[in-house]
């Protein structure tokens, strides 16, 4: 008789999702548990006065991996949940007046910066293609398969990737390989930004990191037709359907090992018996608090963790027009906003905000003629600085950024507000140190150090999302469990 397979899933972030589901299909009877009341982990969203806010994760790309845990089951994933690529990505606006449009037509993209820079659309057409090649050679190698067991080395795409390994720029920073293609500082600073979405700094992060720009610009930019958080609903509704159990509200004590082998959890008092666990915790905290007994590969732990953010949920009373979905108001001066930030540790007093507007997209998540704006300001991870107070002034120096550059005054016209901050990230994520990203990405082999997928001491013990390899986001925390998959089997 076939011993039955289970699986206990900690976290319901995207990636214990897709780990769930995977599994799932694997014939696995899975049961995820959730601290908190809801799904979604840093994906999730609010309600108030009218106004629906997604609270984390709004940049969308790679949305086929959404679509392959659907077809796993054999669903068609539009029968869940639809989105569209966006024609126009991104507006930059920039303090001296320079604004530029993103365009999902790469000819259209080209022709807007040789207007509005120093730039041609070739210079800008070469970039693309060298991102391109540094994604090609990273993706089979590094995005979407295990870099921990000896035999991954054994593969084709490895050797390639190693014979090519100088394409990928390591030992460049990516503000000196921006700096090769482009003379305009505006485009430069356009390119540098995208270190952010790792939680780095383009004046330390290598090169090889802009294989990002590519993921968004060559490969697209999209929005589910009824906001970030309907990826997850619809996740969810798939998981019950194929026999996922969620238990919400019900936080795991301890991860039970029994010889070396990951057993079961415990809940308070209450042990039940798995015969795989997989951790969507951070694994630092995984380790700290799950795993009191079992001593986690310290160098990988204790590596610098990435920065993190200040935003501001604002129900805007009043409509702008010069305003698209997503939205970047840049700093005067990149250089020291990053080194405030990454060096000095605190806020920096001419922030780049990002300002995400869903309201744009989907008309019902603000009330007629009103907009519900999620403002972002890089912010330095949490090691006990007056968050109270670096709120306050990070809110002042947003106001005074957006009234500058709209030429109005948009503190009159904020209806309802509420905010995040590294302190409250740390609390209600579990993320360590209230980072964003997990590690750091700023040291040049920093993002090939992040922790494997499965645990090297304990048998049937893995680990998935942001905090792990291959990294943060929500493709990365999708292909987290996509990897989980292939080391188990």
């Amino acid at each position: 008789m076939t011993k039955k397979k289970t699986c206990a899933v900690i976290g319901s972030g995207i990636g214990g999702i897709a780990a769930a589901i995977r599994l799932a299909a694997k014939g696995y009877k899975v049961e995820v548990f959730e601290s908190n009341s809801y799904a979604g982990g840093k994906i999730r969203q609010s309600y108030a006065k009218g106004y629906r806010f997604d609270m984390g994760p709004s940049i969308i790309t790679l949305p086929h991996l959404i679509d392959e845990l659907f077809e796993l089951h054999n669903k068609n994933p539009r029968d869940y949940f639809n989105y569209k690529q966006l024609e126009k990505p991104f507006k930059y606006f920039f303090p001296d007046g320079v604004v530029i449009n993103s365009f999902a037509d790469i000819n259209r993209f080209s022709n807007e910066i040789a207007e509005k820079t120093k730039d041609s659309k070739e210079s800008f057409k070469r970039y693309l293609k060298s991102i391109k090649t540094k994604y090609d050679i990273t993706k089979p190698v590094f995005i979407e398969s295990s870099i921990h067991r000896f035999k991954d080395f054994l593969k084709k795409d490895f050797f390639y990737g190693v014979v090519n390994f100088h394409k990928i720029d390591a030992f460049t920073t990516m503000d000196e390989d921006n700096k090769h293609y482009f003379q305009d500082s505006h485009i430069i600073e356009l390119l540098n930004y995208y270190a952010t979405y790792v939680g780095s700094n383009p004046f330390q992060a290598p090169a090889t990191l802009n294989v990002i720009p590519h993921v968004e610009i060559g490969l697209g930019l999209f929005m589910p037709k009824k906001g970030v958080y309907s990826m997850i609903e619809a996740l969810i509704q798939l998981a019950n359907e194929v026999g996922v159990k969620f238990h919400f509200n019900t936080r795991i004590d301890e991860i039970i090992i029994k010889n070396k082998i990951a057993s079961g959890v415990r809940i308070n008092n209450d042990i039940k018996e798995y015969n795989v666990i997989v951790s969507n915790m951070d694994v630092y905290f995984t380790y700290q608090k799950l795993l009191p007994n079992n001593k986690g590969p310290q160098r990988i732990l204790n590596q610098p963790k990435s920065s993190s953010v200040i935003g501001f949920y604002w129900g805007i009373n009043r409509e702008y027009q010069s305003m698209e979905l997503h939205n970047m108001f840049f700093s005067s001066n990149q250089k020291e906003e990053y080194e405030t930030v990454f060096h000095k540790k605190t806020i920096y007093k001419d922030p780049t905000l990002y300002i995400y507007i869903s309201s744009k997209h989907v008309n019902k998540d603000a009330p007629k003629g009103s907009e519900n704006w999620f403002v972002l300001i890089n912010a330095p991870n949490n090691e006990g600085q007056n968050w109270e107070e670096l709120i306050k002034e990070s809110r002042k120096f947003a106001i005074k950024k957006i009234n500058t550059i709209l030429n109005t005054s948009i503190e009159k016209h904020i209806e309802y507000e509420g905010n995040i901050s590294p302190s409250s990230i740390e609390v209600d994520y579990s993320s360590a140190f209230g980072s964003v990203y997990g590690n750091s990405s700023n040291k040049k082999f920093a993002a090939f150090l992040r922790h494997a997928n499965f645990s090297r001491k304990v048998k049937n013990l893995y680990f998935v999302g942001g905090s792990v390899h291959p990294g943060a986001g929500i493709p990365m925390c999708l292909n987290s469990a996509k990897i989980m998959e292939q080391v188990m089997h």
